[in-house]
């Protein structure tokens, strides 16, 4: 298996990068979060998920080790696929969906486009203790279990202000102020959006 592929990023898409190594193009499959840490650079080091298929071998690239080990872990749930697993770590990054999956936060995990209920409960199920003996860094994350916390995000989202963001202001008001209500909680995040 190829652990990682370093090289000049020849093209760059949301979804994709390709590697130029020694003359050669590696196409390879990226989420949101690794086309983030990608723009505007003009090398990179991906570590390297290799999927072989009867009809094609496809590399899946993350920019750090634990982004790559949460991927490994999605995709050993059944019914989960590369592709899902790779749209789970675009809506959330690594640390995010760890805390979201060690929470049993089945709510968060329906907000991902393609996974219902019955799935969110099996990855919950099935990865929740292995979360926690991993090396995948929990500290420092929302706490997507308070319920003041779930309402305001579910405010500001409909409000237009993208999830990961809100999840991130509202996590730094409840950190500070743990008692906040719900419209303490949205007002000060207008603020800090």
């Amino acid at each position: 298996m190829i652990d990682y592929i370093k090289g000049e990023i020849a093209e760059l898409t949301p979804t994709s990068v390709t590697l130029e190594t020694y003359n050669i193009g590696y196409f390879i499959n990226i989420s949101l979060n690794t086309y983030t840490r990608l723009s505007g650079k003009k090398e990179a080091k991906l570590f390297v998920y290799e999927s072989i298929r009867e009809d094609a071998h496809v590399l899946f690239g993350f920019t750090d080790k634990q982004e790559r080990e949460m991927f490994l872990l999605l995709i050993s749930v059944s019914g989960i696929g590369a592709g899902t697993a790779r749209v789970m770590l675009s809506s959330m990054n690594t640390q995010e969906l760890a805390n979201v999956i060690a929470s049993g936060n089945a709510d968060m995990l329906k907000t991902v486009k393609g996974i219902g209920l019955k799935t969110a409960q099996r990855v919950i199920v099935d990865l929740k203790d292995k979360i926690k003996t991993t090396g995948i860094d929990q500290a420092d994350i929302f706490p997507v279990s308070h319920p003041s916390g779930e309402e305001a995000i579910a405010a500001l989202v409909m409000l237009g202000f993208p999830q990961q963001a809100s999840q991130k202001v509202v996590a730094k008001i409840l950190k500070d102020k743990p008692d906040s209500v719900v419209e303490e909680i949205i007002k000060t995040a207008l603020k800090m959006l």
